[in-house]
């Protein structure tokens, strides 16, 4: 845990979030800002910074793949999008890695 993260926080219970889902390795709340009628951020338990740190752990990205698809699946989803953002540039705003799991709604391509 990092003192300053606010998706730490959330994790220890700190502070308050509709939790959807929860795991050992991860946990799933509500977006207080939802692009879809569906909006989850996924966040591993364990503070990583982002897509890239968490790649030089194979296993734990391996468990928060895992916990992505358990949590769509708790849901009912059958149907979703997941997108990461890395790096201020591109839209990332807390800097604990989390994958927003949207769903609800037609979502075009190009994102963006």
């Amino acid at each position: 845990m990092t003192d300053d993260c606010l998706f730490c926080k959330i994790v220890a219970g700190e502070i308050p979030a509709t939790i959807r889902f929860r795991d050992d390795s991860v946990i799933a709340f509500e977006d207080l800002n939802p692009q879809a009628p569906t909006h989850l951020l996924v966040v591993p338990r364990t503070h990583v910074r982002d897509i890239v740190e968490l790649g030089q752990d194979p296993q734990l990205a391996g468990a928060f793949v895992a916990g992505v698809r358990a949590t769509a699946a708790e849901l009912g989803l059958t149907a979703f999008r997941t997108v990461f953002n890395t790096g201020a540039e591109v839209g990332q705003s807390v800097f604990h890695v989390h994958a927003h799991l949207l769903s609800g709604r037609p979502m075009g391509w190009p994102p963006g």
